[in-house]
């Protein structure tokens, strides 16, 4: 194999940019001019990377005229964008931006940036340098045979066939099937064109598939069904808890925006699930179990996530009704994630968060806890019942415990109801935990259905030494610009950003962006759910100052946190 050899100097291609610190050893810089189209001028510079400031006028419209070119040779992109530029940021990331700054930043910030993009533009260059091709292995060809065109997911015939493989060997008990139907897709092609639609989907399978290889592992299968239809095959195994996980990651992966064409796109889902049982082997009636399961989640109210009643028992599914007396039977439990800062690697602060201990499902997350909740309308008897409960195994701590602070999660239900600051402040107060070590997180999605009413409440939180933060942050870059308007605290990034930032050069663009513009207002930066070494290395490089996730501990109990501390030294 032939590698092509490293060159002294890497050039770079200045789109119209402001004043550019001198570019440093191994980095030469050629700045467009006159009237020769700018992709010409890209390609005639042999560039290996180029930077794009949007910031000056029509900036925005060169990277528009400069992207396919950038991509086509695989080149390297550093954007430069305004503190407040929601736009710019939508135009980096769909030009496939690999680095991104934010205005304000020091010179030796540019300079130190531009020597990174000239090093990912040799390693592009490197990756797109080698030998070529292999001829087509006609069993490569065989295989796309049964893939779905548009998302290049398998397709229909390929789930049925793993799903017959599997019911036929006898190894139908725990075979799972989910049915993943999108919401509001219709809306876009209508709204931004077949392109856009097609788009999407591949995104949607991208991140479904990503989950089922996270929580499934090996032997697992997602197929493109039909439309906006999805299904998600594998194997429940000794673990029926992966089931719930599978459910609501999917839902959460797919909630998450997606940006196409220029265009923000936000989605819902509902989702089927069957389990095959024993003896099961006719893969048509577990396809049709799943398939009623999600017609019920798409008449409900509230619940994304059903379930297929099983043949040889009662069903015990109608979440809504067990949860009227869960509460009373003690079945919500409580479980503490550890807040760790990164600079010093102590415990700082714990997450606390809601359990449902169902007596015949198990354990369940949060999320089917108030899909439960919602369906029931007991959104906010159950909030009521987790502060309460928090705060008094809280005010209990002592020893390493009694310094942590304590995160208490907030609901749309609560920011929207009357009175809520003075009902809450005075619960805090009535448990006798101290303010001053209590946050209140409420997540992105909250804070969308009434941004006044929000900011009113968290100034009155400040004033009384409770701190806010925001939580789930994920891709919703529409709210950006008006975070400056909150008075916050933190700011946490989503599990699944901050797992992308271990993944490509471009995946980091989207992580660095909102650390900066955090950064840049006065925010402290909580990662969740990194869960290596090497996240946590990446995250700390860019400056975020917190993280939780299994790379410290799992959601624990009381005890078990305060087993932790005590092997930690506290």
């Amino acid at each position: 194999m032939m590698v092509q050899a490293a060159r002294p100097e890497t050039t770079v291609f200045v789109a119209p940019a402001r004043q550019l610190v001198p570019a440093g050893e191994g980095v030469r810089l050629v700045s467009a001019a006159g009237d020769t189209p700018l992709d010409q001028q890209f390609l005639a510079s042999r560039a290996r990377a180029v930077v794009a400031d949007l910031r000056v006028s029509g900036g925005r419209e060169a990277l528009a005229v400069l992207a396919p070119a950038i991509l086509g040779q695989h080149a390297a992109l550093l954007a430069i964008v305004g503190p407040d530029d929601v736009a710019g940021l939508h135009a980096a990331r769909e030009a496939g931006a690999t680095h991104l700054l934010v205005a304000p930043f020091a010179p030796s910030t540019l300079a130190a940036t531009l020597a990174g993009l000239a090093e990912t533009g040799r390693k592009l260059a490197g990756d797109w340098s080698m030998e070529p091709l292999a001829p087509p292995d006609p069993a490569d060809q065989r295989r796309a045979a049964t893939r779905d065109l548009v998302t290049g997911a398998r397709d229909a015939l390929a789930a049925r066939r793993w799903l017959d493989r599997r019911l036929s060997s006898g190894e139908g008990e725990g075979v799972l099937v989910l049915l993943v139907a999108l919401s509001r897709f219709e809306m876009v092609n209508t709204a931004y064109g077949r392109t856009a639609g097609d788009t999407v989907l591949r995104g949607v399978a991208a991140r479904i598939e990503h989950v089922a290889a996270e929580v499934l592992g090996d032997d697992w299968l997602v197929a493109r069904m039909g439309g906006s239809e999805f299904a998600v095959l594998g194997r429940q195994a000794e673990h029926p808890e992966r089931v719930t996980l599978l459910a609501e990651q999917i839902a959460e992966a797919v909630a998450r925006p997606f940006v196409s064409s220029g265009a923000i796109v936000a989605l819902g889902a509902r989702i089927g699930v069957a389990v095959g049982e024993a003896g099961e082997r006719d893969a048509a009636r577990l396809l049709r179990r799943a398939g009623e399961a999600l017609e019920t989640a798409r008449e409900s109210d509230g619940a994304t996530v059903r379930y297929a009643s099983r043949t040889t028992e009662p069903a015990p599914y109608d979440l809504a009704i067990d949860l009227r007396h869960a509460i009373e039977r003690g079945e919500i439990e409580l479980r503490f994630q550890p807040q760790v800062a990164i600079g010093g690697g102590e415990i700082s602060g714990v997450e606390a968060l809601a359990r449902w201990s169902h007596p015949v499902l198990g354990l369940l997350g949060a999320e089917t806890l108030f899909a439960a909740a919602e369906r029931a309308d007991l959104v906010l008897a159950l909030s009521d019942h987790v502060q309460r409960a928090t705060l008094q195994a809280a005010a209990a701590w002592t020893g390493a415990r009694a310094g942590l602070r304590l995160a208490i999660n907030l609901t749309a239900n609560d920011i929207r109801r009357p009175g809520f600051a003075d009902l809450f402040i005075d619960r805090v107060d009535s448990s006798g935990f101290p303010r001053g070590r209590l946050t209140v997180e409420i997540t992105e999605g909250g804070l969308i259905e009434d941004l006044s009413l929000a900011a009113n409440l968290f100034a009155r939180f400040r004033a009384t030494g409770i701190r806010v933060a925001i939580d789930d942050f994920g891709t919703g870059y529409s709210n950006l610009a008006y975070l400056k308007s909150l008075p916050l605290d933190y700011l946490k990034i989503d599990k699944r950003m901050a797992q992308d930032i271990a993944g490509t050069a471009r995946d980091r663009v989207v992580v660095r962006g909102v650390i900066d513009m955090a950064r840049s207002l006065g925010l402290a930066v909580i990662a969740e759910g990194v869960e290596t070494a090497e996240q946590l290395d990446l995250l700390a490089r860019e400056g975020c100052n917190f993280y939780q996730g299994y790379l410290c501990a799992e959601p624990l109990t009381d005890a078990a946190l305060a087993d932790l501390l005590e092997e930690r030294g506290g």
